[in-house]
């Protein structure tokens, strides 16, 4: 028995791909190659080179090996006169930021060089090194062709492929070259030296020539940044349609899966929302980690809930988001789970998580209404006391919280990280004329927000309901600015809260570079200009305010 490092265990002997029509003689000559074995230091020998070679002439198919490091011969495979067809090696799984361990050797029989479906086999698969003997009419083994990953370069070539050469004449010692070149990867992706554990490629496929590609991926870096992600390199692709699959092509995709293995990256974040059909193609296809923009928000709010009720409304989200996604492959799904009794082949594994999810996601949204209950007593507490309500609302990361802090001398978390602020904070505001006001800042928005969050935050975002007025922070330097005005307004419709008062502010005027303009789009927008850091250009927002309320 064959034991790699997955523990997984291999079927022994068994051949494969297409032996339909073969020999019972052929058959046992193939399963043969299973007891030789290779020296470490030897891509192939030249007597198992001359096995392959002639039985691959003598059934007229290609012919291949799968050989382990230590020389072991663990898959064989035959196919036709043209290809062979890799099996699933997913009982290989290997780091993406290392190759897998494993060479092909296989012959071709019309005397061609490595064709493209080699070298995609090659990439695609992170084989050590894929090599092709070509089989002569005599049924001897002729010129091997080899080629082999390289690190990052600036060529951008993927591949190498080496001098062909007669395989009696391989000279190469394997184990020394298989180490310098894993020396190699490592030292190139050693030049990136970061201590975050996930290291993304951000990609996104655009069908809309005129939407602003460029500023959806600064938004999701910096969304990745908030998360505690390094972003190692992005991709966009423009396609007249999506792919139903993939999302992106598969020559990108392919592309990507060599382009993570050179820089090191493990993670791929798609600025979309992927089905989960999607999510597991990709990830099978690619063998890297996989989530979507929604998902990177989840964890995000994940990340900076500490109130009772941001930590239920946060796991009520991810609840809902997972549940359509429990759809694992399952190898025991017609096991008993009642024990004796039982009548026919009882749930599965999967039915019984998504049951146990969806009693999960009833007790949060029974707790989520007691917190709520709270909520609307203290609301009807601030009504009583005859104060109104100021809600300062806007997109992420615009200095809402900073205003908040400058306003009233609070010391409300303030980063510049997209969703820093969660939980809801008050304090209270004393204008110039001794007039007081409750004011709120809020959980910022954001374009395309998940509809599990939506619904989930949809509670706290209704206590906007109960304000006096809206304070809606636009960050005016930011060059989506009117993209994001735009955003926040569809929040608010879809919330029926676009009839309430609303004071635009344009705030971080201190770093917008030409003030004509910024009188301009004041005029344009009805907008207040301030800096959040500046009290000093607070005045007339605090007058406009007091006339308001």
């Amino acid at each position: 028995m064959i034991v790699y490092p997955s523990k997984r265990r291999l079927v022994i002997n068994k051949i494969h791909g297409n032996i339909a029509g073969l020999k019972a003689g052929d058959i046992k000559d193939i399963q043969r190659l299973y007891r030789r074995r290779i020296p470490p230091e030897r891509i192939i020998t030249h007597d198992l080179a001359r096995e392959i070679a002639g039985i691959s002439r003598r059934i007229n198919r290609q012919a291949g090996i799968l050989v382990s490091r230590r020389g072991e011969i663990l898959y064989v495979i035959v196919g036709d006169h043209r290809q062979i067809v890799i099996p699933d090696l997913g009982a290989f799984r290997s780091s993406s930021t290392r190759l897998k361990g494993l060479r092909l050797i296989h012959t071709h029989l019309d005397r061609e060089g490595l064709t493209g479906d080699d070298l995609t086999d090659l990439a695609l698969l992170r084989l050590d090194l894929v090599s092709a003997i070509e089989a002569g009419e005599d049924g001897l083994p002729g010129i091997m062709h080899t080629a082999h990953l390289i690190p990052e370069n600036p060529g951008g070539e993927y591949w190498l492929l080496m001098d062909p050469v007669p395989v009696s004449r391989t000279d190469l010692n394997f184990s020394e070259f298989i180490q310098a070149l894993d020396e190699q990867f490592a030292r190139r992706q050693g030049l990136r030296r970061v201590t975050s554990t996930e290291r993304a490629i951000l990609i996104r496929v655009e069908t809309d020539p005129l939407f602003d590609s460029e500023a959806s991926m600064e938004e999701l870096r910096e969304l990745a940044r908030s998360s505690g992600v390094e972003v190692f390199d992005s991709v966009i692709q423009h396609r007249r349609q999506y792919d139903p699959r993939y999302l992106m092509g598969r020559g990108k995709l392919s592309d990507l899966v060599i382009r993570a293995l050179q820089i090191g990256a493990n993670l791929l974040i798609f600025d979309h929302e992927l089905s989960p059909a999607q999510v597991r193609s990709i990830a099978d296809f690619t063998e890297l980690k996989v989530i979507d923009r929604s998902q990177l928000i989840l964890d995000i709010f994940a990340r900076r809930a500490h109130s009772r009720e941001g930590k239920i409304q946060v796991e009520l989200a991810q609840m809902q988001y997972l549940l359509p996604r429990l759809a694992t492959k399952n190898t025991a799904m017609s096991r008993l789970t009642g024990g004796i009794g039982g009548t026919g082949p009882g749930e599965t594994k999967l039915e019984i998580n998504r049951r146990r999810a969806r009693e999960r996601i009833g007790r949060l949204k029974k707790d989520l209404k007691d917190v709520q209950k709270g909520r609307g007593q203290r609301r009807r507490l601030r009504q009583k006391r005859g104060l109104p309500v100021i809600s300062i609302i806007g997109y992420t990361n615009t200095g809402k919280s900073t205003l908040l802090n400058a306003l009233t001398q609070s010391s409300v978390l303030t980063e510049n990280l997209l969703f820093a602020t969660l939980d809801p904070k008050s304090s209270r505001l004393r204008f110039p004329r001794d007039r007081e006001a409750i004011i709120t800042d809020t959980v910022g928005f954001i374009r395309n927000l998940p509809k599990e969050l939506a619904s989930a935050f949809r509670a706290t975002l209704e206590e906007l309901d109960e304000a006096d007025l809206l304070l809606h922070v636009i960050d005016v330097s930011n060059p989506g600015f009117e993209q994001q005005i735009l955003s926040v307004e569809k929040i608010l419709e879809d919330l029926d809260l676009k009839t309430k008062n609303i004071v635009r502010v344009f705030n971080k005027v201190d770093i917008f570079p030409d003030k004509d303009i910024l009188d301009n789009l004041c005029r344009r927008f009805d907008a207040i200009p301030i800096s959040a850091l500046d009290p000093e250009t607070f005045p007339p927002l605090l007058e406009r305010m007091d006339k308001e309320l």
